[in-house]
């Protein structure tokens, strides 16, 4: 696969450089150069696939150029060895839930994806390498989880102090070893112009092989783009032939939870290979500077506010940057793609309660701003795909707080509990950070 940086298209890369890099020399963010456009007819022959088998035909369309065929297959057999099924809660809403790995969140794909390249490259070219991550909840668990004791790989996960629910935090903090932990004075924006700051700092560079494992690195979209194909092709008819509506009666809209983007912008570029999607909602939090941009075509960056949607209090999404590119700038563009709905705190409490008493369904505080955006933004004559992108029971004093009875904690959450924090705190300065990574 060959990239280009979002901030110079003749600032290019192969795969394995813009993952090493994560951000492009020039700051930009890579994409792809290309992607092929598939037919109807392929996504269909995709219907009864397993997701580990769709991962692996993904992975053969774009990186057969970057690893070999048995690289591939050790790749998405490591990463892939749990499901993301669909529950339907009617006719036409329907919930895909991407928190069955093992830290229950959405990020374990991305995280488990490239901790297995990582460890082909790490052992194709004997280095040890560094990440420094960002995370404003589940990125850090679920990086944490899959580099955890991995050969030759160190990470260091930024994280906001006291902006973490305790569940999350104990996700990675408690693991020790290779995994080292940062608790910033400040903001999720905070931890993440650090780790931008140490991709240009000079000294922290020549030390360490450096690369990152937030949305912002290549390596975290392409096995995100799985689970979309996943849902769409399952939810197929069988025997479909019209084009029309992309081979559905009632077409298909996604509604994605939005933080940094990383998401969105993965379904978009399943969008772009032709996946038969009729278009997605950005559903956010108090964080609408994306759903300001789609209604105003204006992007103001603005700092972070605390929700109980926590994993999406970003006030400058990175991937924006991204989907700006993809839609060459182009407002109207987007906007044809793309609806922008947000919800207060007090909107998204009464849609769990909701759900639970219509359906019987529980769901996560950042499940349910896309059930409230697919809610508002789905017509009678489509339907409706929810990304559910954590389990509820990481958010225990929200749905005990409305659903007292409701919530049952899986094994690894009262494991993860159990465990003893272990975190440096570091006040939101590069200076500060960079003492912990040179003597780590």
């Amino acid at each position: 696969m060959k990239l280009y940086s979002t901030g110079n298209k003749e600032e290019t890369a192969d795969f394995r450089t813009a993952v090493m890099r994560g951000l492009a020399p020039d700051g930009g963010l890579y994409m792809p150069s290309t992607l092929p456009v598939m037919p109807l007819s392929f996504w269909q022959t995709m219907r009864n696939r397993s997701l580990s088998d769709k991962a692996r035909i993904l992975f053969d369309l774009l990186l057969s150029d970057d690893f070999s065929e048995a690289e591939r297959s050790e790749i998405t057999r490591r990463a892939f060895t749990f499901d993301a099924p669909v529950v339907s809660l009617d006719e036409r809403t329907h919930v895909l839930e991407l928190f069955h790995g093992p830290t229950l969140a959405f990020k374990d794909f991305g995280a488990r994806t490239m901790a297995a390249m990582m460890s082909v490259f790490a052992r194709k070219e004997g280095e040890t390498i560094s990440i420094v991550t960002a995370t404003s909840g589940d990125t850090g668990a679920a990086v944490a989880r899959g580099f955890h004791n991995a050969p030759g790989v160190e990470v260091f996960v930024l994280y906001p102090s006291g902006q973490v629910s305790p569940l999350q935090e104990k996700q990675f903090t408690t693991l020790g070893g290779n995994i080292t932990a940062l608790e910033v004075d400040g903001t999720f924006d905070d931890c993440q112009r650090l780790v931008k700051a140490c991709f240009a700092d000079n000294r922290i560079r020549e030390a360490r092989q450096l690369t990152t494992a937030n949305s912002i690195n290549i390596a975290r979209l392409l096995p995100q783009m799985t689970y979309y194909i996943h849902a769409v092709t399952g939810l197929m008819p069988e025997g479909t032939q019209e084009p029309a509506g992309g081979g559905f009666a009632r077409p298909i809209v996604c509604s994605v939870p939005s933080g940094n983007f990383g998401n969105l912008t993965a379904g978009l570029l399943a969008h772009r290979m032709g996946l038969p999607v009729r278009r997605f909602i950005a559903a956010t939090n108090i964080n609408h500077v994306v759903p300001d941009y789609l209604s105003q075509g204006r992007f103001h960056p603005k700092p972070s506010l605390r929700s109980i949607s926590n994993a999406m209090d970003v006030g400058n999404p990175s991937n924006f940057d991204r989907m700006l590119d993809l839609y060459g700038h182009d407002h109207q563009a987007m906007t044809s793609d793309i609806q922008g709905a947000w919800y207060d705190d007090r909107q998204t409490r009464q849609a769990i309660v909701e759900v639970w008493e219509r359906y019987g369904y529980l769901m996560d505080p950042h499940t349910a701003v896309g059930y409230l955006g697919s809610r508002q933004h789905t017509a009678e004559n489509e339907q409706g795909l929810i990304l559910a992108t954590a389990h509820p029971a990481k958010f225990p004093e929200t749905i005990s707080s409305l659903l007292p009875d409701a919530i049952e904690t899986p094994e690894q959450l009262l494991e993860a509990a159990a465990g003893r924090k272990q975190s440096i705190p570091v006040e939101a300065d590069l200076d500060a950070v960079r003492d912990v990574l040179l003597k780590n």
